[in-house]
């Protein structure tokens, strides 16, 4: 058994020579330039770039990882008095410090710099793995893969350090972000999904843009969780809404891309106007406003009120009735009703070619008053979704026959509507979401561009609404909820630089997801982000994350933007993403002691993802 004098000479690389904040140069002891060392039998590596470096500074054990190495000219051997090519160089490492050895252990931070001359070691077997256990004690621990350039050694994280946190999951297309969301769930699922408070107390929402988690098997049997495939095309699969948090003018502001001055007062009068309840009800309230508004138009002699508003009006309010035969009065009324331009006058022509005026007896209001009798429905529809439109609809009506607002800027929301409204009844119904099932896959990639914006801001207020609200009854339960949103491509929904949408759009929906990364923590609600594109994502929401996996990113705008906000990484782990070979990554954060490189450990085939990119050669190939 060796002694800890021999024991020193064989791990002793060298010695501190300067010391500018964190960053140490160290000079390496010309007899440790090889690759490798050898040790009780075994082949170590010897000091590099990426390795460890100990730094003892009395008592205390320094720890730093180094990031370059150069060679300067010895200039205590002249020319003449060298004997060997090795002795006329000096080999400087480049050192970042990342921490120290506590009676704990390996502890991140500084607590204090080295000096001048401090002796520098290579960290011996069980120092290694200190530095790279980064479970606690009383944390559960998670297998995530193996150490890059060590492939022995397993990286495994605690539970409560990496799910009590938001993560953000970055790489380009094809370098296996996906693959390790997949992954790291996966292995979170198979630990706890037995357990019975794990189903009571926990809740995952998968919001899947591409419709890579819907398969039966990915990830999770198809037994443990609720698959919703969206769909605006054809209806299928319906997310429940809660009604409370889809009558809010806000939501409907934005569904209907609502102006700030004009359009959007508007719909807070239609959403919120209590004199339209019985309207949109009571058949016989109903009946009785469309003919007080009906009157209101023939009275006026108002040239931009003409027929084809009491037309419009009734053929907007029969698509919110049932079995109703409002077209047939419409036909009488096309026929019988006109208005005289110049005049500016309602006029009413009957079977016999004669033409009443309003002036005239019997007026044209007598004329039309027995047409609108005539009107008939078995019901208003109970769709609440069909009952906004209508509010919509009578609202803008009352106000532009009354004088209160102008066609011309309300007439394009009121287009808009019927398109939005359809889209939304293919994708939600109106109800509470009540499941035995904690995990739930919500696939958009059959939704229109327009409700893949809307829909993730719905789904996600609500999640976190709720649960602010059940916060209190929760404690005094003794049950604490946990609530973890995981969004793959998240730069859909979470872009700060989108020119397709307005600035009152974007500010509402970035400063709802900040505000759920910002404040969710208290309330137990967590948000894991994936996505290729970590610049187009709002800086507020990347400084807010703990704990990242970092795939291959190549473009400097996504590389700058993940150094200006992550304080995790060190300057050579920058310097390596653009060149990361798919299916390895850095991680760095809270739940990781250093910043490390690994392999992500492989998933069964049957429960991976499905993103495969597609082989030509076997698709083309007889």
């Amino acid at each position: 058994m060796k002694t800890s004098i021999q024991k020193d000479s064989i791990f002793k690389v060298g010695k501190v020579t300067s010391v500018e904040g964190r960053t140490i140069k160290i000079e390496v002891d010309k007899t440790k330039n090889s690759s490798h060392l050898l040790y009780d039998g075994e082949l170590l590596r010897n000091i590099s770039v990426n390795s460890y470096i100990k730094i003892t500074k009395g008592f205390t054990k320094i720890i730093g990882k180094v990031e370059g190495e150069f060679i300067v000219e010895d200039k205590q051997y002249s020319e003449k008095n060298y004997t060997n090519e090795n002795k006329k160089i000096k080999r400087l490492l480049i050192v970042s410090l990342l921490g120290f050895f506590s009676k704990k252990g390996f502890e991140r931070g500084i607590k204090e710099l080295p000096l001048i001359n401090n002796e520098c070691f290579l960290l011996e077997r069980e120092e290694f793995k200190d530095v790279h256990d980064f479970v606690k004690k009383d944390d559960e621990p998670l297998v995530i893969g193996t150490l890059t350039h060590e492939n022995g050694q397993e990286i495994s994280v605690g539970v409560n350090d990496l799910f009590a946190s938001h993560i953000g999951i970055f790489g380009n297309t094809g370098s296996g972000k996906s693959y390790t969301l997949a992954k790291i769930y996966r292995e979170l699922f198979l630990k706890f999904i037995e357990n019975k408070k794990f189903k009571e107390n926990a809740q995952f929402y998968f919001i899947d843009f591409n419709g890579e988690y819907i398969e039966d098997n990915a990830i999770l049997e198809k037994e443990h969780k609720n698959i919703f495939c969206l769909n605006t095309r054809i209806s299928k699969d319906k997310f429940p809404i809660s009604e409370a948090y889809i009558k809010d003018h806000h939501f409907w502001a934005l569904v209907l891309e609502a102006t700030e001055k004009t359009q959007k007062p508007f719909l807070q009068r239609a959403i919120d106007n209590e004199y339209l309840e019985d309207k949109i009800t009571d058949k016989d309230c109903l009946k009785s406003f469309l003919k007080q508004l009906i009157a209101k138009i023939i009275d006026k002699e108002d040239d931009n009120l003409k027929t084809n508003i009491i037309i419009d009006l009734l053929y907007n309010v029969e698509v919110c009735l049932t079995n109703s035969n409002i077209n047939e009065v419409l036909s009488v009324i096309r026929e019988s009703l006109h208005f005289h331009s110049k005049n500016k006058n309602f006029y009413f022509r009957d079977e016999n070619g004669n033409d009443y005026y309003k002036s005239t007896t019997p007026s044209v209001l007598n004329k039309i008053e027995p047409i609108l009798d005539e009107i008939e429905f078995d019901e208003i529809q109970t769709d609440f979704l069909i009952k906004i439109r209508l509010r919509i609809i009578l609202q803008y009506y009352h106000e532009i026959i009354s004088g209160f607002s102008n066609i011309e800027h309300l007439s394009p929301l009121i287009k808009r509507t019927p398109t939005r409204i359809n889209d939304l009844k293919k994708i939600i119904t109106i109800q509470d979401f009540v499941s035995e099932k904690n995990i739930t896959v919500i696939s958009l990639r059959d939704v229109n561009l327009q409700m893949r914006k809307m829909l993730p801001l719905l789904i996600c207020k609500q999640l976190y609404e709720t649960k602010k609200e059940l916060k209190e009854q929760d404690k005094k339960n003794g049950q604490e909820k946990y609530l973890n949103i995981i969004i793959d491509e998240a730069h859909n929904i979470l872009s700060s630089v989108s020119e397709r949408e307005s600035e009152t759009w974007k500010d509402y929906r970035l400063e709802t997801f900040e505000e759920i990364i910002k404040e969710g923590r208290k309330f137990g609600v967590f948000l894991t982000i994936a996505s290729q594109r970590p610049y187009d994502i709002s800086a507020t929401i990347i400084s807010q994350l703990h704990n990242f996996f970092l795939h291959r990113l190549i473009n400097n705008n996504d590389i700058n933007a993940i150094e200006r906000t992550v304080s995790y990484l060190d300057r050579l782990s920058f310097e390596t993403l653009p060149i990361l070979p798919t299916g390895t990554c850095i991680l760095a954060g809270l739940s990781a002691q250093v910043p490390v490189m690994i392999d992500v450990s492989e998933i069964d085939k049957k429960y991976e993802p499905d993103n495969k990119t597609m082989k030509l050669i076997d698709n083309w190939k007889d």
